[in-house]
């Protein structure tokens, strides 16, 4: 017989307690096939005259539920099944709220989505003060509404305003914002939790007075209209009407509002099946699935060693950057190495800051802020380097000045020390040269700022000419510690520019070829944010500095072929002394505002004359192309890396699930048409690679 995952138990004082607890599973997740189960719990409450109240918790010792189970989506054909799905979570949850007793729900640990759904039907909630716990409606993430009740449920409890910025963002909510928000009626430390539980269970069921109502309700028809108004054009500044679920979440919301809660319900469900069909939603399901695999993979087939220490060389944004993950996320002591005093307390200081920032916003105590900086040590010799496990080194891009740190590590640290280095350009092999244990040499590339970017690249080198290739053990443990660090890791092939920078540097240059064209540089940023970039390429070519743009041009191009070769842009700025924060852009007025004397330098005159669409597509292709070249050549090892890879360190518009399924949902025969135009146009850059020819030949998709 399968084991239910809800059981109940009954204590003399007339409380019911319902366990929920998934056999087998880590993770609470609600499945479809449990409406069974619960309704089994129903009818034993039926039959039953004692009860006085009931207590809803886990299980489980770390999580109350995480939400429900997305695999149960993917074999929705239609969207009538995924509707169907909806109602019978709505179903479940009213007949729960309709209980004539008062139902509590205890919650400790993450309580997302569909557990929160339940929770929000209990007639009380109490939640545990432990950093575990949160509290959110995610489903937004994945191109979702939240479907059993959430989009109803929610506002009448907290207020349209506050439940918008909730069901818009997917943000999580810590225990104290939750009760600051009225999410959560009490917070008590995990040890009395379901004591207090206990005591709310026994006493009357709380009603909400109509003035509260009304205020939740945005008090009058006006008021709540301008919530709305407000909450559509912050929403859409940051989407641009690129994720339907945002527009779907506004009217749902507003749709129940006015019409009462049956009909609302109705409207969310119907809408959750529609949207559980949308590519767009498709698409970012994929990516949760593909981040979910990643997180059990370890990159090789060896043993991670242990990590217990770690040293980091160089003070500068990259190593304060990765100091930081190592140190705070990660949790190991951490010494940063630099040539002078100003470079480590640069480091230090840059830690302080972000500690600083996460203690006034009450994240983290003034304690927990010390213990972190207690952890970070730094000096300008090598002392304490015989301890490092691993030393990531961050200094600058010189293969001379690598080599030589190399030597260094090698003779003040231990036999077994990796050495992972976080160039962004220079080939792996050619810093292992210099190693006498090139086994022990990885690369590992960090996005700036390292605290924010989810991604690192982790770059094994296939040997020197002296000595063996990185081995698996150091694959296997810098994985690891890229995990504990915050970070989602892929493993990729040791050419030049790796490959994220490999397929950013052909769509830059592109769009660096557009403005010398003449189109504004606004319209040409406006172009890719429309298409789902998070910055424009103009902006980013500002953020990155064109500088760092013009130092790895020549290796791409040296290494890569006359496709890397970038315009005269570069140069020109270089000349005039433009570096990262002065570019294309003015930063010295209250609004960001085009420089307009980069026109004059460039000696052209701006005016727009393609449309955005032709624009986006005109320097996307260029990446896409440059991915499928990557995924021939072996640089990474799967589509589903590709796209992780771009979507996670470039911001490749997630909506489309990364270039490989991009491609995949226009049709690579489609693909190919396009360069083949493309490169009639504005020169044979743009000609199909061999892997995309070959695929159309053979109506053959990436996945």
């Amino acid at each position: 017989m399968i084991q239910s995952a809800f059981s109940l138990s009954y204590s003399d004082n007339g409380v019911a307690w319902l366990k929920i607890d998934v056999p087998n599973e880590k993770m609470n997740t609600l499945q479809a096939e449990f409406s069974t189960q619960i309704g089994a719990v129903f009818e034993e409450l039926a039959q039953r005259s004692d009860v006085k109240g009931m207590v809803v918790y886990s299980g489980k010792p770390d999580n109350f539920v995480a939400g429900a189970d997305i695999n149960m989506l993917a074999a929705c054909e239609t969207a009538e099944q995924a509707q169907e799905l909806a109602q019978t979570g709505q179903q479940l949850f009213s007949q729960l709220e309709q209980l004539p007793f008062h139902v509590v729900a205890a919650i400790h640990g993450p309580c997302l989505g569909g557990g929160l759904e339940l929770a929000l039907a209990c007639h009380t909630r109490v939640c545990s003060d432990d950093d575990k716990t949160r509290l959110g409606l995610p489903e937004v993430q994945l191109g979702l509404l939240p479907g059993s009740g959430g989009t109803q449920r929610l506002p009448r409890l907290i207020g349209v305003a506050n439940a918008l910025d909730m069901i818009l963002s997917g943000k999580q909510l810590r225990a104290k914002k939750a009760k600051k928000l009225g999410v959560v009626d009490q917070m008590v430390p995990e040890s009395i939790l379901l004591n207090v539980a206990e005591q709310l269970a026994l006493s009357s069921k709380p009603h909400r007075k109509s003035s509260m109502q009304n205020w939740a309700l945005g008090g009058n028809p006006l008021g709540r209209s301008v919530v709305f108004d407000q909450a559509a054009k912050k929403a859409h500044e940051k989407t641009r009407g690129n994720y339907p679920a945002v527009d779907a979440i506004l009217e749902v919301v507003k749709y129940g509002l006015q019409n009462g809660i049956e009909k609302g319900l109705e409207q969310e469900a119907k809408v959750f099946g529609e949207l559980v069909l949308s590519p767009e939603s498709a698409a970012l399901r994929s990516i949760f699935f593909a981040t979910t695999a990643m997180k059990k993979e370890t990159g090789s087939d060896a043993e991670p060693n242990t990590i217990k220490r770690i040293a980091v060389l160089g003070g500068g944004l990259m190593g304060g950057g990765i100091s930081h993950v190592s140190a705070v996320k990660a949790g190991y002591p951490v010494k940063i190495k630099d040539i002078s005093n100003d470079g480590i307390l640069n480091a230090l200081s840059y830690n302080y800051k972000i500690l600083d920032k996460q203690r006034k916003r009450k994240i983290i105590s003034k304690a927990q802020l010390q213990k972190h900086m207690l952890s970070l040590s730094g000096g300008i010799d090598f002392t304490g380097f015989d301890k490092a496990d691993v030393v990531v080194e961050a200094v600058f891009e010189d293969l001379s000045l690598k080599h030589q740190m190399v030597k260094d590590i090698e003779a003040n640290a231990k036999s077994t020390t990796i050495f992972a280095t976080n160039t962004s350009s220079l080939p792996i092999y050619q810093i292992a040269q210099a190693a006498e244990r090139p086994e022990n040499v990885v690369g590992l590339h960090y996005f700036s700022p390292v605290e924010k970017m989810p991604l690192v690249e982790v770059i094994p080198h296939q040997g020197t000419e002296t000595g063996s290739r990185t081995s698996e053990e150091t694959i296997a443990t810098v994985v690891a510690l890229a995990k504990k660090q915050g970070k989602t890791p892929i493993v990729v092939g040791d050419k030049a520019g790796f490959y994220v920078n490999r397929i950013l540097a052909p769509y830059m240059n592109e769009a660096a070829r557009v403005l010398l064209s003449g189109e504004p540089i606004e319209h040409i940023d406006e172009a890719l944010l429309n298409f789902g970039f998070p910055v424009g390429p103009i902006t980013l070519l500002d953020e990155v500095g064109v500088d760092i743009g013009a130092k790895i041009s020549p290796i791409l191009l040296a290494e890569l072929g006359e496709r890397f070769e970038a315009p005269d842009v570069f140069d020109l700025l270089l000349k005039d002394n433009r570096k990262s924060g002065k570019g294309f852009y003015r930063y010295d007025t209250k609004k960001k505002e085009v420089d307009k004397s980069v026109y004059q330098l460039l000696g052209i005159e701006p005016k727009a004359k393609e449309s955005e669409v032709e624009i986006a597509v005109r320097c996307s292709l260029m990446m896409l192309n440059e991915a499928a070249r990557c995924l021939d050549e072996g640089v990474i090892r799967s589509a589903r890396d590709g796209d992780i890879g771009a979507i996670f360190g470039i911001g490749f518009p997630p909506l489309l699930g990364g270039p490989f399924r991009y491609m995949d949902y226009i049709g690579i025969t489609r693909i190919v048409d396009m360069l083949n135009e493309y490169s009639d146009k504005y020169g044979d850059r743009f000609k199909p690679c061999e892997r995309l020819l070959a695929m159309a030949k053979e109506e053959q998709t990436f996945y």
